[in-house]
């Protein structure tokens, strides 16, 4: 691996981050660019095991609209991100519905809820 740019997005300073592959360093990577230690943390992340938070919609039934907005409580591994709204396609929910109820429990095994965006009559 060569050198790998990134911008931090931990905090709002946003920090040009450059890290590369360093055998001597306890995290196995070396990061540059970083004014705390959240942006190396979110560096050797990025690099070694990238996750995002998922949002999407699932149908609903008996409300005023057709669609409910959902997202993951936690990020999910990107690798996953395919797989999770294949599931997440094949949900159907009944109103009422209020903002933070469960409607996928640990998807696909991964220890992440999906959750309603908002309530919905």
């Amino acid at each position: 691996m060569t050198k790998k740019e990134m911008i931090c997005i931990v905090c709002p300073i946003g920090c040009h981050l450059e890290v590369e592959k360093d055998e001597k360093n306890s995290l196995g990577f070396k990061v540059t660019g970083n004014q705390c230690k959240r942006g190396q943390e979110y560096a050797v992340e990025e690099i070694t095991n990238p996750k995002r938070i998922l949002t999407s919609t699932v149908k609903i039934k008996n409300a005023h609209l057709s669609r409910l907005p959902v997202r993951t409580n936690k990020p999910v591994p990107k690798d996953k991100i395919f797989e999770c709204m294949t599931e997440i396609n094949k949900v159907e929910v009944t109103a009422p519905i209020k903002i933070g109820d469960i409607v996928i429990k640990n998807i696909l095994g991964t220890g992440v809820d999906v959750l309603a965006s908002r309530d919905m009559e």
